[in-house]
């Protein structure tokens, strides 16, 4: 038997070198090269990248002003065209930083990195029904993981890749920084996690429409968001805290860790997933280039819903992972 599962194993590793990986090889060896970089001339890399993406204005770089347009109706065009500038400057950036999450060893991270509240976490696990953190889609979101898992055991969510390659990849990655990788759709061993007074860390910011979808105002708008937070703290009495990062002007971060919120779940799902709301949309309106933008956040329930993003609204930009 042991036998069989080596030449099993040795057959699926000679699968991935087959052509259709080629293009998967290529990409890490590229972000191989890139973490050996000095940091300084990775950001000037990732700014490099970025604008480039943007001039080749693909649909993401449409639907990104699309949203910018929607949440910041203050702003004249000018001031939405840098910042649609620099946030195609913070997604390159964010390139370079996931290869220093693969790669770099937790003292180099840690060198890097102003944690506050971090107390928070021992305070939620002390009463052993487990901890929710919830962040949102920042272009930081694959460094900023990385710090959490750093402090502490952590369980991420995560949404499968059908590259079978880069999905191992990914997953033994995770499992070199963390406790637990989760497939976003494994509710059993996500509740079994936080009863087992774990941490869990996601982002559910970005639309949501399947049951339990709501229609809730982000930035003004109605947007279709979950209400699975409320549930899962229902479910297992696990305190919901925030989790927020930004990158700072000099390439250093600061990740803010938040108190245990009170009175979570409330009464009314939709209104805890306000409160979220109001909590992150502060955090985006100080570093609004580092919040993700190129995700189709205001895609409706139904037909009624308006379509914002016109010809760009059934297509599938990547995104960041998370």
């Amino acid at each position: 038997m042991p036998s069989d599962r080596k030449a099993s194993s040795t057959a699926s590793v000679r699968e991935f070198w087959a052509p259709r990986y080629w293009h998967t090889w290529l990409g890490l060896g590229t972000m191989w090269l890139i973490f050996l970089l000095p940091r300084r001339t990775q950001f000037a890399v990732g700014r490099t990248l970025g604008s480039l993406v943007r001039c080749l204005r693909f649909a993401y770089v449409r639907i990104a002003c699309s949203n910018i347009k929607l949440c910041f109706p203050e702003l004249d065009d000018d001031q939405r065209h840098d910042l649609l500038k620099r946030q195609f400057h913070s997604i390159g950036i964010a390139v370079c930083e996931t290869a220093n999450t693969w790669w770099a060893s937790d003292r180099s991270i840690a060198a890097v990195t102003e944690v506050v509240g971090r107390e928070h976490i021992a305070a939620a696990l002390s009463k052993g029904r487990g901890a929710i953190m919830v962040g949102a889609h920042f272009t930081t979101i694959e460094i900023a993981t990385r710090i959490l898992g750093s402090l502490t055991p952590l369980n991420v969510l995560y949404r499968p890749t059908k590259n079978k390659l880069l999905s191992r990849f990914l997953l033994n990655n995770t499992a070199r920084h963390a406790r637990r990788a989760i497939p976003y759709d494994a509710i059993r061993t996500l509740v079994s996690a936080l009863r087992s007074n774990e941490v869990v860390w996601y982002a559910p910011d970005q639309s949501y429409r399947n049951k339990g979808a709501a229609l809730v105002p982000f930035f003004g708008i109605p947007a279709a968001s979950t209400t699975a937070t409320s549930r899962l703290a229902k479910m297992t009495g696990a305190a919901v805290l925030t989790y927020l990062p930004e990158r700072l002007a000099d390439g250093t971060y600061r990740v803010t860790i938040g108190a245990p919120l009170e009175n979570f779940p409330g009464v009314d799902p939709v209104a805890d997933v306000a409160r979220y709301h109001a909590i992150i949309e502060a955090h985006i309106r100080n570093i609004p280039d580092q919040y993700l933008w190129i995700h189709r956040r205001f895609k409706g329930l139904d037909a009624d819903y308006p379509n914002y993003y016109g010809r760009d609204n059934r297509r599938h930009p990547p995104t960041v992972a998370g």
